[in-house]
């Protein structure tokens, strides 16, 4: 018994000290001043911070040489990846981008020297660090303008079956790929009273709002204005009422436009 007891003992801290000795390498073999000259990326399968992140930009571009881990970790977060428990040199991010043309997805390593200060930032693809140049990384954004006169009838603000499926087709857009706040903004030519066309241009906004609203967009990030007849795309000198409402056709509108 006392044997068998002992055995396993052995046996325990061997493995606990070929665990410790597995947990003091890196990745890539990086020297006493923070460098490498062959840097190793893992496998973005094997994160532990699962499907990675989407950086705060400003606190990425404040990364300098000289910080601690404490300052990088409130700056970047946790590490996504385990590179061991002691002795680590080399930290590595899984970092996703939302850019103009759609996400971006970058692989980031952050480099240690000897004192535990960060001292090389390597990007697996170095056009990545383009993403951090200003306006390069903007939010992405989507506008979109409809037709008045298709979402509803004449001097009207209840949408139309052909409206209500544009506002639909809008939404799924919208759904694929999820926006931050929407906004959504009514317009009218400039016929009738003000006062009647700034209340139009409101009620509008509100109805197509709605559909988004029931088409599964969050409205507590909506916003909904009118801007009446003040925001006209073309202006138009034609006398003939029926040749005048047919030039003032693209200012009758409800605008939506959609920030990440």
């Amino acid at each position: 018994m006392h044997k068998t007891l002992k055995n396993v003992g052995k046996g325990a801290l061997a493995l606990a000290a070929s665990m410790m000795l597995a947990a003091c390498g890196n990745l890539s073999r990086v020297d006493d001043k923070g460098a490498t000259q062959e840097p190793v990326w893992p496998n973005p399968q094997h994160a532990t911070f699962k499907n990675g992140s989407y950086p705060n930009l400003d606190n990425l571009r404040m990364v300098d040489r000289g910080m601690t881990k404490d300052q990088l970790y409130n700056l970047l977060g946790r590490p996504h990846f385990s590179e061991g428990l002691v002795g680590v040199r080399e930290w590595d991010y899984w970092f996703h981008f939302r850019t103009p043309q759609g996400d971006v997805s970058c692989q980031y390593k952050v480099l240690f020297d000897s004192d535990k200060r960060a001292q090389s930032f390597l990007w697996k693809d170095p056009a990545c660090a383009d993403l951090l140049k200003t306006g390069q990384a903007a939010p992405a954004q989507r506008d979109f303008s409809l037709g008045a006169d298709v979402l509803f009838g004449f001097d009207s603000a209840q949408l139309s079956p052909a409206g209500r499926q544009e506002v639909a087709r809008i939404a799924a857009e919208l759904r694929e790929q999820p926006y931050n706040s929407v906004q959504v903004v009514g317009h009218t030519d400039r016929l009738g009273a003000q006062a009647y066309n700034q209340r139009l241009s409101e009620q509008r906004a509100q109805a197509v709002a709605n559909e988004l609203r029931a088409q599964g967009i969050d409205g507590t990030r909506m916003t909904v204005t009118g801007a009446g007849e003040s925001q006209p795309l073309v202006n138009c000198t034609q006398t003939q009422r029926g040749e005048l409402l047919a030039c003032l056709k693209p200012n009758r509108r409800v605008d939506i436009s959609a920030r990440s």
